[in-house]
C-alpha cells in the first residue's frame, strides 16, 4: 500500500513528488511526456507583472517556498539549473519610467523594484530611454530539472514512462487501486492533460500555447534578461531564448510559422545586430479564466486531488501550491480560498 499515485511530472508533479520525498511518503509517479509546456517553458521566476508593475498573486510566501524547494533539489540530485538572472524591464517612454518610479515608491514592491535607472550600454539593444531592474529574480532551467528529476525516480523505481488510463482506476472503501498497485491518494498534475481527466474536466481549464525561439547572436553579448514586449533570454554561448506569445485557440504542441512571424516582428524592435533562428518549440500552458491556480479535493471520490492550472506562473506557484495541498491532505489545513477548486462548486 503506498501512500500516493502522482499523474504528471511537469513543475506541479514535480512539485508535488518532491514534498512527498522530504516528508517520507511512498509514492510512484506515472507521465508519458506528452505535456510540453514545463518542459519548454522560459523559466524566469519574477515577482512582478511588468505589463502594470504590480505583485504577482501571493508571490511573497511564494517566492520563499520556492528559493529553499529549488536548492535542496540541486542538493540532492547534485545538478544546477538555478541561476540568479537579472531581469531589465525595457521603457518605451518617460512616462513609462515615471510609472515605474511611483511604483517602486509603494511599500509592498520595494524589495522587487530598483530605484537606479539602468541606461543602455549594449549597442546590439535598442533601448533609449533605459531600463528599469527586477530585483529576486532568476532562470530555473526547467529542462535540466524535468530531465534530472525523470532519472532520479527511474533509478528509484518509482516512475512508470507510460500513460495513465483513468478508466482504469478503481475506488475501493479504504483506498484505491491502478494496475495492481493500491494507495491511500491519487494527485492529478497533468497540466492541459487535464482536458482528458473525466474526474476533474469539468473546471474551467483553457488552455493558452506559447511559442519560443531559439537563437544565436555573437554580437549581442547580453547577460541579463530583457523584457519589452517579449522577453530575451540568455542561455549561454551566444544563444537565446525569445518569447512567448499567447494563443488560446490552438491546443497542439506543434510550432507554427505566424507564431514564429509575430516573435521575429517583436524581436527585431529591439535587436540592433544580426542573429540566426536556431530552434522553435511550443507547449500549452495549463491557464484558468480568473487566472488562479486549480487545487483542492473531488467532491465525491475523496481520495482524488488535482494541483494544476499554474498558468505562465508554475516556477514560483508550484513548489507553495504543492505545500498547501500536502498540509490540506495530511494536516488537514484549509486551502487557499482563491484557489481551492470549491470556488467553481
Amino acid at each position: 500500500m503506498l501512500d500516493y499515485i502522482v499523474v504528471g511530472l511537469g513543475l506541479a508533479g514535480i512539485s508535488f513528488c518532491e514534498t512527498l520525498r522530504k516528508n517520507n511518503k511512498t509514492f510512484v509517479c506515472y507521465n508519458d511526456s506528452s505535456q510540453q509546456a514545463s518542459m519548454v517553458a522560459g523559466g524566469l521566476y519574477n515577482p512582478v507583472i511588468l505589463k502594470r508593475f504590480t505583485l504577482s498573486w501571493n508571490v511573497t510566501e511564494q517566492l520563499e517556498v520556492a528559493n529553499r524547494f529549488y536548492s535542496t533539489i540541486e542538493e540532492s540530485l547534485d545538478v544546477r539549473f538555478d541561476q540568479k538572472l537579472p531581469v531589465l524591464r525595457r521603457f518605451h517612454s518617460a512616462e513609462e519610467q515615471n510609472l515605474w518610479f511611483e511604483a517602486a515608491d509603494k511599500e509592498p514592491l520595494k524589495p522587487y523594484l530598483s530605484l537606479t535607472l539602468i541606461p543602455n550600454e549594449n549597442n546590439s539593444l535598442h533601448a533609449p530611454v533605459g531600463y528599469g531592474k527586477v530585483l529576486q529574480t532568476g532562470r530555473i532551467d526547467t529542462k535540466v530539472l524535468i530531465e534530472s528529476y525523470i532519472q532520479y525516480l527511474l533509478k528509484k523505481d518509482l516512475l512508470r514512462t507510460e500513460s495513465f488510463v483513468h478508466e482504469q482506476l478503481q475506488f475501493k472503501e479504504d483506498y484505491l487501486e491502478y494496475g495492481g498497485t493500491k494507495a491511500k491518494q491519487i494527485v492529478f498534475a497533468e497540466g492541459y492533460g487535464l482536458a482528458k481527466n473525466p474526474l476533474f474536466n469539468t473546471l474551467p481549464l483553457q488552455g493558452s500555447k506559447g511559442e519560443y525561439i531559439i537563437v544565436k547572436s555573437a554580437q549581442l553579448k547580453e547577460r541579463n534578461a530583457i523584457k519589452s514586449s517579449i522577453f530575451i533570454i540568455p542561455l549561454g554561448n551566444d544563444f537565446y531564448k525569445v518569447g512567448a506569445n499567447y494563443n488560446r485557440e490552438d491546443k497542439s504542441n506543434e510550432p507554427t510559422d505566424a507564431a514564429k512571424k509575430e516573435l521575429v516582428e517583436k524581436l527585431e524592435k529591439v535587436l540592433d545586430c544580426d542573429y540566426k533562428i536556431v530552434g522553435h518549440v511550443a507547449g500549452v500552458r495549463p491557464t484558468v479564466k480568473d487566472r488562479r491556480p486549480l487545487v483542492g479535493r473531488h467532491p465525491l471520490h475523496h481520495r482524488s486531488y488535482i494541483l494544476n492550472g499554474f498558468g505562465s506562473h508554475g516556477i514560483l506557484i508550484g513548489p507553495w501550491a504543492a505545500l498547501e495541498l500536502y498540509d490540506y491532505i495530511e494536516n488537514g489545513r484549509p486551502l487557499n480560498k482563491e484557489m481551492d477548486i470549491q470556488r467553481f462548486n
